[in-house]
């Protein structure tokens, strides 16, 4: 389960020890826009180290900086050997930016005596191409598990201002969820920037939900509780979803096809919707 991802600057130790215990599902320990270029070299040791040495109980993503910097290897070269679970690569514009960068983990994972494959993919589409290219990304290699769409920089590469409303960001948003969802991967949402808004920050991972975003990435880790409740099922969801399959046994019993819900036939798409709700209730621990 990963509704909250919150980012992490690379090159701040007291921050990074205390990741387990900020209450998101993923932590994204950042060495690319967080992190000052005469910092790069520190942030790397320092992600590294920490991977190295401490026991994550949560995921751990590590945002690399992008092609064009000329670091992306060097950032490989250091963090692949220690086994992270999910790697972020930034400015993705094309399949060919995410299978350039699957090869070389590949050959750092070789070369680590690490199964090839092992580290996981999340690229970061934030450009306008990214967009429009956002189905191949997300099926372009094995290694991928999920886009997530960076709304400041995509704004900026779009010449549009950033709004809380985010209409400028709308039409992207719902392309990424659905190349996501065409590709059988998950689709995360752009930070709400605005760390002191908390009713801006639940509508807008309200809205994000309702446009089909798995879940959400946070800048502040005043923004995870809001998130991870907006992205959990409620206790009204998790109560119908238990009653379809009620439903649907008690009908078996009688020898029924067909059966209703109030007053509305449970069809397989209600079906699936229950199942995912009970699946992620029964990673929050719930009894069901």
């Amino acid at each position: 389960m990963r509704r909250s991802m919150l980012f992490l600057p690379g090159n701040t130790p007291n921050i990074v020890v205390n990741a387990d215990y900020m209450g998101a599902d993923s932590v994204i320990l950042d060495l690319e826009d967080a992190v000052s270029p005469d910092q790069k070299d520190a942030a790397r040791i320092l992600v590294r180290n920490a991977l190295k040495n401490m026991e994550f109980s949560c995921e751990v993503i590590v945002r690399i900086n992008p092609i064009s910097s000329g670091m992306w290897q060097e950032d490989l070269d250091e963090i692949i050997p220690q086994k992270p679970d999910i790697i972020m690569p930034t400015k993705i514009g094309s399949s060919q930016d995410v299978q350039l960068i699957s090869s070389y983990m590949g050959e750092v994972e070789k070369r680590s005596g690490i199964p090839e494959g092992t580290v996981k993919l999340m690229p970061l589409i934030e450009t306008a191409r990214g967009v429009e290219n956002s189905f191949h990304i997300a099926e372009a290699d094995k290694r991928v598990v999920a886009i997530f769409i960076g709304c400041e920089d995509l704004t900026s590469d779009l010449q549009a201002p950033r709004t809380q409303e985010g209409l400028e960001v709308f039409y992207s948003r719902s392309r990424i969820v659905c190349a996501a969802r065409a590709a059988g991967v998950e689709a995360y949402d752009t930070p709400f920037t605005d760390i002191n808004d908390s009713e801006g920050l639940r509508k807008d991972a309200e809205f994000a939900k309702g446009l089909g975003f798995t879940g959400k990435a946070c800048i502040s880790p005043r923004s995870v509780d809001i998130v991870n409740e907006v992205f959990s099922p409620s206790e009204k969801d998790i109560a119908y979803a238990k009653r379809v399959f009620e439903v649907i046994a008690e009908g078996k019993a009688r020898g029924r096809g067909a059966v209703s819900l109030n007053g509305k036939m449970i069809d397989k798409p209600i079906v699936d919707r229950a199942a995912h709700v009970l699946e992620m209730a029964r990673a929050m621990g719930k009894e069901i």
